[in-house]
């Protein structure tokens, strides 16, 4: 039994939810998001809460369970409070700015990496040293955050690099003469 599973997902107010076969769409004041669940799991609306009930106790039926409750948990959250993702860049010289749509990195190559950032997502740049993604798709949040940070991945000697706010860098000891 899932323990996630069970619990059904709660609609706070400004938030509506539709069922159409498998797919919910879930409309707030931030946005619209929508979820299309496998055969393996029936939806329903009930009391303001969508549930999710697995279609037999198959292995895969109730992974899926535990799965779909969670995504459209998410999309509930990106649609009332949204997500975001920050980054940290530490390096003599290494800094980031937002010219216009495009996030401007200057990461010790001999040319400046510019990223032009997608729609669905907000970049902003409020420290030359700090990088902040806010959208309401949790996925789309975190695959830009990942683009970004692949640009120059945080090395273990110094900590030269792009990293998550939160992100622990294992350090190296360096050679010894």
């Amino acid at each position: 039994m899932s323990r996630i599973g069970k619990k059904a997902v709660d609609l706070p107010s400004g938030v509506t939810a539709t069922i159409s076969g498998q797919k919910v769409e879930i409309k707030g004041p931030k946005g619209v998001l929508s979820f299309m669940a496998t055969d393996d799991v029936t939806l329903t609306l009930e009391d303001n809460a969508v549930s999710v009930k697995p279609r037999g106790m198959s292995k895969r039926a109730r992974q899926q369970w535990g799965m779909s409750r969670t995504q459209i948990a998410n999309c509930v959250k990106g649609v009332t409070e949204g997500f975001k993702k920050e980054l940290e860049i530490n390096g003599v010289g290494y800094r980031a700015k937002m010219v216009g749509n495009v996030l401007n990195m200057t990461l010790g190559y001999s040319h400046d990496v510019n990223f032009d950032v997608p729609d669905d997502v907000t970049v902003t740049a409020p420290k030359v040293t700090q990088i902040i993604i806010e959208g309401i798709d949790s996925q789309r949040v975190g695959q830009i955050a990942a683009q970004i940070r692949a640009w120059r991945k945080p090395e273990p000697f110094k900590g030269k690099g792009i990293k998550y706010k939160d992100e622990y860098i294992f350090r190296k000891e360096g050679k010894k003469k």
